[in-house]
């Protein structure tokens, strides 16, 4: 009877034991299923950040491109400027201010406007008539009359200005455009660029503010006339660093 009873003891104790053992077992492949499935969750929610992130930058970049393309939408660049005979260049079809206002333009997407005088009393077949002519303006301090309308300003925040160095100032029709437009150019900022064959930017900003005081007048630019016709890479690449520099 005790040899039954510890015989029965000992299998009630195998079969405890194997229990005991397979629960182990399951408990253990549940544990690391748990903890397989958090990670795997884990890592999604990574790459789902990482997504978003990644989306986020691009869309970021996107507009911030769109508003460094869409800047010049509120720019317009007034110019004045002569073909025919010029100094060293000999005679041009395209005047030397032109160019350069039109690489401002076209970097930046700004409106353009010339200024076109009524009576073109300039000469084009001799550069030294042209500059008796504006030297005479100058002393009499004539306003020529310019053709057209003026774009409505109102809907610029910054307008450029240029025109060729005519005895150390602007030339005289550019001061009929200031005074004519006073108002409308008033708490504008006006950026002032000059063609030039030795004499740089001539004051054309200080000459800009006395002419406009309620206009701020940023840092202009001088480019020489025989690099506008015969380096148009240089000029180019100045104007488009002097136009980063001002925030383009």
């Amino acid at each position: 009877m005790n040899k039954m009873w510890k015989t029965a003891r000992l299998s009630i104790a195998l079969v405890i034991i194997f229990a005991l053992v397979g629960c182990g077992a399951s408990a253990s492949e549940l544990t690391d299923d748990s903890e397989t499935s958090q990670t795997a969750n884990n890592e999604g929610a990574i790459e789902s950040r990482d997504d978003a992130d990644t989306e986020t930058e691009s869309t970021t970049g996107q507009e911030s491109t769109d508003a460094g393309n869409n800047k010049g939408n509120d720019t317009l660049v007034v110019y004045f400027s002569r073909t025919g005979e010029q100094y060293k260049v000999g005679v041009i079809d395209k005047g030397n201010t032109a160019i350069v206002a039109e690489m401002i333009s076209e970097q930046i997407g700004a409106d353009l406007w010339e200024v076109i005088p009524v009576e073109d009393i300039y000469p084009t077949d001799s550069y030294n008539n042209l500059i008796d002519v504006a030297k005479k303006e100058q002393n009499d301090n004539t306003r020529p009359a310019y053709e057209g309308e003026v774009p409505d300003l109102s809907q610029y925040s910054t307008i450029f200005i240029g025109a060729p160095v005519w005895w150390g100032d602007w030339p005289m029709i550019m001061y009929t455009f200031f005074e004519n437009n006073r108002e409308g150019l008033a708490g504008k900022t006006l950026i002032p660029f000059s063609t030039h064959e030795g004499s740089g930017l001539s004051g054309f900003d200080k000459k800009l503010s006395s002419a406009c005081p309620n206009s701020m007048v940023g840092q202009g630019l001088a480019i020489r006339g025989n690099d506008c016709q015969n380096d148009q890479d240089s000029v180019r690449s100045s104007v488009k660093e002097w136009l980063v520099g001002l925030g383009y």
